[in-house]
């Protein structure tokens, strides 16, 4: 029977649960790199041997880590980060010119077709690429030298890119999320990019429906149907039916529309999923209940999953990378929280049970598919 591996980063270190198809019992490694924040963990799609991990430090940087047999060893890779040539300046939040510096990856990104090839979302705002397994990185400079770049302003977590989407059955187009300046299309592999906003309201900016700007948190799409994107923006829930070229709410008869996760279902994909927080000053769930909500058509309509999780006295919260769904059937769904704690449901978000608890405060969480 195939299992899954569950790669997760936290505040002190990265960990790694295993467990076969029936997702009942799991196999707990770690801490990995204990001490170091954890930004991101993601296995290859193409080698389920190959894991890579953001590790991160105020004292010594940013350190790529990479593990060719499934996170039992690690080997730190060649770093150099470098942003290349000079593209100007983008503003501070109190609207003064700030230049562009490189303070850690958000997100790495496999290729779905070849292991050694990797992106990463880096703050500040720019994207990175690796053909070599992380020997060595180049930054894909198309996207920092857009027209709109000086307009982009730093959210509450700073400049990030911590979205990236590869389209299956065209790698070269890509999504990209950052925040705050929004979403992003590449057709070309990430030469050239399309701000993708026309319909997102944000009412925090200047011009509320301007083409950059708005402080998008997460975009999800199912990889059979690229076209359709699901957005959790701060404030809002969005769809788009045409690739991001315009967007509609889908926030529906949800307690909040603010969040930071979003996913889609694996094989269905008009079922989504979303963790409701607060408010943008509140961030944990609405009366201290820790609920999922799923909607089965797409947005608008949605129904709160509790069974298994706090219903009272939770003040966790749920960032923006630690939600992820395998592929087994039925559909499993986990998520992590800020008080360490990896939820996980084997049946598609009915019913859920604490894989782990007390860990660190969980950054994010990925699946990986084992034979």
């Amino acid at each position: 029977m195939s299992g899954v591996r569950l790669l997760v980063g936290t505040k002190k270190g990265a960990f790694v649960l295993t467990s076969d198809g029936r997702r009942r019992t799991w196999d707990v490694s770690g801490p990995h790199f204990g001490g170091w924040e954890v930004y991101h963990v993601k296995g290859s799609p193409a080698d389920p041997d190959r894991l890579y991990a953001s590790q991160s430090s105020g004292w010594f940087g940013q350190i790529i880590q990479r593990s060719n047999d499934g996170g039992k060893t690690w080997e730190a890779m060649e770093q150099k980060f470098a942003y290349e040539g000079a593209v100007g300046n983008h503003p501070y939040y109190d609207g003064t010119p700030r230049p562009w510096e490189f303070t850690r990856i958000w997100h790495l990104e496999p290729s779905p077709t070849n292991p050694d090839e990797v992106y990463a979302g880096a703050q500040d705002a720019a994207l990175f690429k690796t053909t070599d397994g992380c020997q060595s990185w180049s930054e894909m400079t198309g996207l920092r030298r857009h027209g709109t770049a000086e307009q982009w302003v730093p959210g509450a977590g700073g400049l990030c890119l911590h979205t990236i989407l590869i389209d299956r059955a065209d790698p070269k187009r890509m999504f990209i999320a950052i925040s705050a300046a929004g979403a992003f299309r590449s057709e070309d592999g990430g030469v050239s990019w399309t701000p993708i906003n026309k319909g997102l309201n944000s009412e925090q900016i200047p011009n509320p429906t301007a083409d950059v700007g708005h402080c998008v948190h997460r975009i999800a799409m199912h990889a059979t149907r690229p076209n359709v994107l699901f957005m959790q923006k701060h404030w809002d829930v969005m769809r788009s039916d045409n690739s991001g070229d315009s967007w509609h709410e889908v926030s529906g008869n949800l307690p909040t529309d603010f969040g930071f996760v979003i996913d889609v279902h694996a094989h269905d994909p008009d079922t989504i999923y979303v963790v409701p927080i607060t408010s943008d000053s509140l961030h944990y769930p609405p009366d201290g209940k820790l609920r999922v909500y799923r909607s089965r058509s797409g947005g608008h309509e949605w129904e709160a999953l509790t069974k298994g999780l706090p219903q009272e006295d939770c003040y966790v919260n749920v960032l923006r990378d630690a939600m992820t769904v395998d592929t087994l059937d039925p559909c499993g769904v986990y998520f992590g929280t800020t008080g360490g704690q990896v939820y996980g449901s084997a049946d598609s978000g009915d019913s859920w049970t604490a894989i782990v608890r007390d860990l660190p405060a969980v950054l994010s969480v990925e699946v990986q598919a084992l034979p």
